[in-house]
């Protein structure tokens, strides 16, 4: 890519983000870094359109006590360094202390997956937290549930603003990684303890993180760790990738799962 090739624009403040980034339409969001530039070094980025640039627009941050909001450029180490749980624990698992110091939250959550290995770590940690998304495009600024966020996310372009949630009573993050895999998880599991009960959830096991709602009716019966988390794969269709086979998926997961219930149960 060389600078002539996509127009550039530097919002300083979140009006003027939402202003340049419009519906979207040849819009490249340039965050942290750490998946764009790798893009560039190998001749991938996307030519012509504009390329927003985050860095001054403010959207930083996390406040907040029991209602949180962190902003969408904030650095991965600073979610990780916040105690906001399941968050904190999933932000401190991703790569090395070099990315999550350029990471941000906002893409890290937008992240597609990649080639060879699933990316958007934070997904199974905000869906067990059930959090919200503020994010703005056609039509304006919106709050959805993160539920319905990652259900649209590759048929809406959306400038993510801000993510919010409720702080849980307990929370738990587990992760499976193998040697030499570098910064991708092969699966992780997020399960978080809110006012209207448990909710479970895994990345690693499709495109994008799942709420593993087999596992939360039976927790809500009454069942233990290990007979819910028998019902992890229930409904999910796990996936051959470079870093693991959907057999070995199908197989680890239910152990994921109750290894994270455990973990929750006991904290």
């Amino acid at each position: 890519m060389r600078a002539s090739d996509t127009e550039l624009a530097m919002p300083a403040s979140a009006a003027e983000a939402v202003e340049a980034f419009g519906d979207g339409r040849g819009v490249t969001v340039f965050a942290g870094g750490t998946i764009l530039m790798p893009e560039i070094t190998h001749g991938r980025y996307p030519t012509g359109g504009r390329t927003l640039m985050l860095t001054r627009a403010g959207l930083e941050g996390i406040t907040g006590d029991g209602r949180i909001e962190i902003g969408a450029m904030t650095r991965l180490a600073d979610v990780a360094a916040s105690g906001v749980e399941p968050l904190a624990s999933a932000a401190g698992d991703v790569a090395d202390p070099e990315v999550r110091s350029q990471a941000t939250l906002g893409g890290n959550l937008c992240a597609p997956p990649g080639a060879e290995s699933p990316r958007g770590d934070l997904q199974a940690a905000l869906l067990a937290a059930g959090a919200s998304v503020r994010s703005a495009g056609a039509g304006g600024e919106r709050t959805d549930s993160i539920d319905e966020f990652l259900g649209r996310a590759h048929s809406e372009a959306r400038l993510v603003l801000a993510v919010e949630l409720e702080r849980p009573r307990r929370a738990a993050y587990l992760s499976l990684r193998r040697a030499h895999a570098h910064s991708y998880a092969v699966m992780a599991v997020a399960c978080a303890e809110l006012a209207d009960g448990i909710r479970v959830a895994a990345a690693g096991v499709g495109p994008r993180a799942v709420r593993l709602a087999a596992v939360e009716r039976a927790l809500a019966g009454g069942a233990a760790a290990a007979q819910a988390a028998g019902a992890a794969t229930d409904g999910v269709t796990p996936h051959d990738d470079a870093l693991a086979s959907a057999w070995y998926r199908s197989q680890v997961l239910p152990t994921l799962v109750t290894r994270a219930l455990e973990r929750l149960q006991g904290g």
